[in-house]
């Protein structure tokens, strides 16, 4: 009879443990699923779909470069218990994805796997690899920072909008199947998310036809605008910084200097975050004005402003680029930059 009842209870306890925690009432509340990001950009995008239903851990902190990133044992110890991690792909966080295969619970990597992929209540965790699933590689962006010969093409889909968007329909998919009893909240977070990209994307179009047309080139630090120059009429000339991330050489800042002083911009562009005494110097070398204001991968603002979004970065990127290369931002105004997702 003891040993019946210990059986009872350690099964009640067990059960309890996969059930999450309590209400004040004692009835059991299931566990929030666990999800990891890597980039700011990432984060956000998933925030807008997911809200408040998930346990959602950001790995990158801000401010640290996603290509070089090394993951510490905190970031091992997130990964052990989440249940889903969402990557930009396309080989921009190879170091966080060792450390996914590593410690994930049994995951699967989507889209190398099929994409039906994992259902609720599974045991095992996902990879979901957002560029990967995005683009074909016929598609794909190549460029001085990311050469077709190295055979990586450019990660940075989230820069142009309607990549965004189609990333958000991704991790509707990806949560409506992994947690059903949501799956309704996740759509309607992501349609009003969607209508947000919709009036970003126009007013970014409308806000990059001002520029005049001799002027709509863009040389920056990271080569990170390929494929924002890409739909919306734009021309990267160069980027400062090489394939290998290391420090361009006298000859290849010499040649930069020669390009601007060709292409005959009004502005060169730099990093807020990942200040760039290279570019500051083609700028005085060639009597250009620098702007060391665009982001990539870090939110502007803090968390609380309501800036502080994927689309508050986009929105700040193009004001500073279209009124840095003559155009007017003015169309940027209308769009509502703070989050979309309903408490």
């Amino acid at each position: 009879m003891f040993l019946k009842r210990l059986t009872f209870i350690v099964a009640l306890v067990l059960l309890g443990s996969n059930c999450g925690s309590s209400n004040e009432d004692g009835v059991a509340t299931p566990r929030l699923l666990r999800v990891d990001t890597t980039v700011a950009p990432v984060t956000d995008i998933v925030r807008q779909v997911v809200g408040d239903r998930v346990e959602l851990v950001e790995l990158i902190p801000a401010g640290v470069d996603s290509h070089t990133f090394e993951p510490s044992p905190s970031t091992a110890k997130a990964l052990s218990r989440a249940d889903v991690l969402f990557v930009a792909g396309l080989h921009l966080e190879d170091s966080t994805l060792e450390q996914g295969h590593a410690n994930l619970p049994e995951p699967v990597v989507i889209p190398e796997a099929p994409e039906d992929g994992l259902g609720p209540g599974a045991r095992g965790s996902e990879i979901i690899q957002l560029g990967d699933m995005t683009l074909a590689p016929s598609e794909y962006a190549f460029d001085a920072t990311f050469p077709r010969s190295g055979g990586d093409a450019n990660p940075h889909l989230w820069m142009d909008p309607p990549y965004a968007k189609r990333w958000s329909e991704i991790i509707r998919d990806v949560m409506a199947r992994r947690d059903p009893n949501n799956a309704g909240y996740y759509a309607i977070n992501q349609a009003r998310f969607a209508g947000a990209i919709d009036q970003l994307d126009t007013a970014v179009a409308t806000s990059i036809n001002t520029i005049p047309a001799a002027k709509r080139k863009l040389l920056t630090y990271h080569d990170s605008f390929a494929y924002f120059a890409r739909h919306y009429g734009m021309e990267v000339i160069g980027a400062v910084q090489p394939s290998d991330f290391s420090e361009p050489s006298p000859k290849d800042v010499r040649d930069l200097v020669a390009q601007v002083q060709a292409t005959n911009v009004p502005a060169i562009f730099g990093s807020e975050v990942f200040p760039s005494r290279v570019l500051e110097e083609v700028g005085r070398s060639s009597g250009v004005r620098y702007v060391d204001k665009l982001r990539d991968d870090v939110l502007p603002g803090g968390p609380t402003d309501p800036g502080h979004t994927y689309v508050g970065l986009i929105v700040d990127n193009v004001r500073t680029i279209v009124s840095a290369l003559g155009g007017d931002p003015s169309a940027l105004g209308s769009v509502p930059t703070a989050k979309t997702w309903q408490a």
